[in-house]
């Protein structure tokens, strides 16, 4: 019997754990194809870190090329098409053949859907977005300074509201606190709305004690960069010195052409196996929708995507080994660290699969928090590569 050849796309938080997993179960007879079109793998989550000066964009990355000592065939090209009911994906202009297909591509972000905003403020979720933004910190002597989230779905749900936090720190321990005003603005009606109303009240109690003003329910709809004025779909404007934003998200480009997405959104997956309505094609973390007994879609997370990528890698191993026993399953649990500023964190874990709503705990924040992010941090990218 053959080998056969799991081609996974995407070399994020996902994608890297599918590759890794698969590789290590799999007879060496079968082949793990891994397409990225960038060079270096970054952890994102400590993009806030970067934002603030306690990480140089060098520490939060690592050369996916190192991939190969493990095992895996990494390509690096742009994913360009995909043809589920083939197995098919083209890359760089060559075709690849795959018996299973896993798409870890995650979410584009879409800054330039709104008016003015690519022009208008620093993108949080880029590193040059978190690299301008340290810098804008460091040349502004007091003023306005807004952090939003531009659109009320994202990736990351806790990280615009650490990034405030994190901002009003900085800025304190400077001295510049009481020349700075700082405002959040968010789309959505209040924090982490899917951990149900404990947490995301306790989240806004975190934010606004920290001095920063909170207006939830502020749809961005145009930025004016030379007047510096935001304008939101409920009639209200506001000035600002410095912005910083969370993008709108959309998936993938050649996702949305594939078909696996209905126009305008995710694909949808079985929400224990993560497969899609095509066998053998498999999609993970941002990319996917799943829906919740409350109504709400499961967050888009790192976390759910590690956890979703293990499961993945365990049953198409399992499937293509003849191994015996039950299939695995996505079960809705994951966590959170919440930065807060001041070498301190708060933590948040739960089932988000639980009916009729999530059972999410959230604790209060400490040092051992922080200190537990760190590690995680240095584990992570340890561990991989």
């Amino acid at each position: 019997m053959r080998g056969k050849t799991a081609l996974i796309l995407g070399g994020g938080i996902g994608g890297l754990v599918a590759s890794h997993r698969l590789r290590r179960v799999l007879p060496r007879d079968h082949r793990v194809i891994l397409i990225e079109r960038e060079r270096q793998h970054l952890f994102q989550p400590s993009l806030l870190w970067v934002a603030v000066g306690d990480r140089r964009p060098e520490q939060i990355q690592r050369p996916l090329d190192r991939l190969a000592r493990k095992g895996v065939e990494l390509v690096h090209a742009t994913v360009e098409a995909i043809d589920p009911s083939r197995h098919v994906v083209t890359a760089g202009g060559r075709e690849y053949t795959g018996d299973a297909v896993i798409v870890a591509l995650g979410a584009d972000l879409a800054p330039e859907t709104i008016p003015g905003l690519t022009d208008g403020g620093h993108n949080l979720y880029t590193l040059s977005g978190a690299s301008a933004i340290l810098g804008a910190l460091k040349s502004i002597r007091g003023g306005r300074v807004a952090v939003l989230t531009a659109a009320p779905a994202y990736k990351c749900p806790a990280a615009p509201y650490e990034a405030a936090m994190l901002v009003e720190a900085w800025l304190r321990s400077r001295g510049q606190r009481a020349s700075t005003e700082l405002d959040f603005y968010a789309a959505e009606p209040g924090p982490m709305g899917v951990a149900g109303p404990a947490v995301s009240a306790a989240v806004r109690q975190m934010v606004e004690s920290h001095g920063i003003r909170y207006h939830p329910e502020h749809q961005l709809v145009s930025v004016d960069p030379g007047a510096r004025i935001l304008a939101f779909a409920n009639g209200t404007t506001a000035e600002y010195d410095l912005l910083i934003y969370v993008p709108p998200h959309r998936a993938p480009a050649v996702v949305r052409r594939s078909g696996l997405a209905p126009e305008g959104g995710w694909v949808g997956v079985d929400r224990g196996t993560f497969e899609t309505t095509v066998p053998g094609v498999y999609a993970i973390g941002d990319v996917t929708t799943v829906p919740l007994a409350m109504g709400k879609p499961l967050p888009k997370a790192g976390v759910f995507a590690h956890r979703q990528a293990e499961v993945v890698a365990a049953n198409v191993s399992a499937l293509w080994t003849g191994s015996s026993g039950v299939r695995r399953a996505f079960d809705g649990h994951g966590e959170c660290f919440l930065e807060t500023g001041d070498g301190r964190a708060g933590f948040g874990a739960g089932n988000f699969y639980a009916e009729p709503v999530p059972q999410i705990t959230l604790k209060a924040p400490n040092r051992m928090w922080h200190w537990g992010k760190v590690l995680f941090e240095w584990r992570w990218l340890r561990q991989w590569f």
